[in-house]
């Protein structure tokens, strides 16, 4: 399952590891720390952008395009989870015997060089819960690495490249990426049916997260939501150290639960004993659960409360989670990246209780299997807000073999409305927007070029 004896051998001070899409979320940071051990690292993507421009005043040299010749005189080549084996310069890699490592490999090689390393998983919440792990372990002076799939306003990236003990990061399932990770602290937050386009089926799905926990060395820690039935059935019987959390239960729990304006304050009970007291900044029964891992997290690697208290009232929120992105007639323009049926429960569940007039949602499906394949769980969840508008589906990595469109999801819900292009979508805010209103755009794709262009016209 892991490969890190291969990538090792080529990942040493004075060899040369060629990074294709090294402008790539978790691709850019990657380039960072293997430069900084004294790798010669070079790259590739197909566009500019500002983790091209930050990794050239590294001096790294990042060439536009994909070009079988950037290959040559490489001694290794690693590529991002979006570039396939009819790559140019994955093909020419293959023909001249260069071998060829996946992202997550990397990330695997490099952990195992920390003493603690904290990875992050879960169907939901993994960006916001790595992130608050990260204003955590900041706060208690730790000095971590730290790799999340979005932007941390406190950090100005989604990547830190720190000095301390201790690396951060957002693990994903998806391909079973995270099982060429080696977490000494593995949070498991949720298990859930989705990525179905890789996955058989959710006891697949189990058996991934099952795997990944398996990976945890006999004196490290699982981190798991006891209140998630799924996740309980992937850890029967786990062989390691299981700490688990959940809202009224489990080994760490929350007491004394207040809402003020659809925030929350608690205490952490750790073990039945007092252990902190958190005032969040986020809103949201969700992001109590997220708070309650990340503190978990934070007790097995013997965080202080102080930490843990000063970190989670200093968390505002991941980039495109639940993120202001301004006014338009009154109205509050807001983008989130859920994109799974429980995700948008969580999110319209939360605002409904912060006391806006109407709550209208732009949702942009992402991928035409996972709305096929969760279509009646769409339905469902998007008649909730007063006013529903649907994009066309974001392709990501997918041809729509299903024949299937928003519009048939526009069909099933009363009162919502399918407007094909974000400009559309646009032009149909802008045309409903009264003050007192909530508008949300949602989904993983660029549903927020719409919310975005909305703002401008203010």
């Amino acid at each position: 399952m892991n490969h890190v004896t291969a990538i090792q051998d080529y990942i040493r001070p004075g060899l040369r590891a060629h990074l294709v899409g090294i402008g790539g979320v978790s691709m850019a940071p990657l380039a960072e720390v293997l430069h900084g051990r004294g790798i010669s690292v070079t790259g590739s993507d197909m566009h500019e952008g500002p983790a091209v421009k930050h990794l050239r005043t590294l001096g790294i040299p990042v060439t536009i395009g994909h070009l079988p010749e950037s290959v040559q005189g490489a001694d290794c080549v690693i590529r991002t989870a979006a570039v396939h084996d009819d790559n140019p310069e994955i093909a020419a890699a293959r023909a001249a015997g260069i071998p060829v490592f996946e992202r997550a490999q990397a990330w695997g090689a490099i952990m195992r060089r920390y003493q603690n390393a904290l990875c992050v998983a879960g169907t939901h919440g993994k960006t916001t819960t790595t992130s608050m792990c990260a204003h955590i372990f900041l706060a208690a002076g730790r000095d971590p690495s730290i790799m999340i799939g979005g932007t941390l306003p406190a950090l100005g990236a989604g990547h830190r490249v720190g000095h301390g003990d201790t690396i951060i990061l957002e693990s994903c399932e998806y391909c079973n990426s995270f099982l060429s990770f080696f977490p000494t602290v593995a949070v498991i937050l949720n298990v859930d049916a989705d990525h179905l386009d890789f996955f058989k089926d959710l006891e697949d799905i189990k058996h991934s997260f099952r795997c990944f926990a398996e990976i945890v060395p006999s004196d490290g820690f699982v981190v798991a939501d006891r209140d998630d039935k799924n996740t309980m059935d992937a850890l029967a019987g786990l062989n390691r150290q299981v700490v688990t959390f959940g809202l009224e239960e489990g080994d760490v729990h929350a007491a004394n639960l207040v809402w003020e304006k659809g925030f929350a304050s608690f205490d952490v009970m750790a073990r039945g004993t007092f252990f902190a007291h958190v005032r969040l900044s986020v809103p949201g029964i969700h992001n109590v659960r997220n708070a309650l891992a990340a503190a978990a997290a934070a007790l097995c690697l013997d965080v202080p409360s102080q930490a843990v208290e000063a970190g989670l009232s200093a968390f505002h929120g991941a980039g495109r989670r639940f993120e202001k992105k301004g006014e338009y007639h009154g109205a509050m323009v807001y983008d989130d990246y859920a994109h799974h049926p429980h995700e948008l429960q969580a999110l319209l569940s939360t605002v409904r209780g912060l006391g806006y007039r109407r709550v209208i949602c732009a949702f942009q499906p992402h991928t035409y299997t996972r709305t096929y394949e969760l279509f009646d769980d769409f339905v469902q969840v998007l008649k909730l807000p007063d006013l529903t508008i649907l994009a066309e589906i974001y392709a990501a990595r997918e041809q729509n073999t299903l024949g299937i469109s928003s519009a048939d999801l526009a069909a099933k819900i009363p009162g919502a409305e399918f407007c094909p292009t974000l400009e559309e979508v646009t032009a149909r805010l802008k045309e409903l927007a009264q003050p007192g209103d909530l508008i949300l755009t949602v989904g993983a794709g660029d549903i927020h070029l719409a919310g975005e262009a909305l703002v401008k016209e203010t």
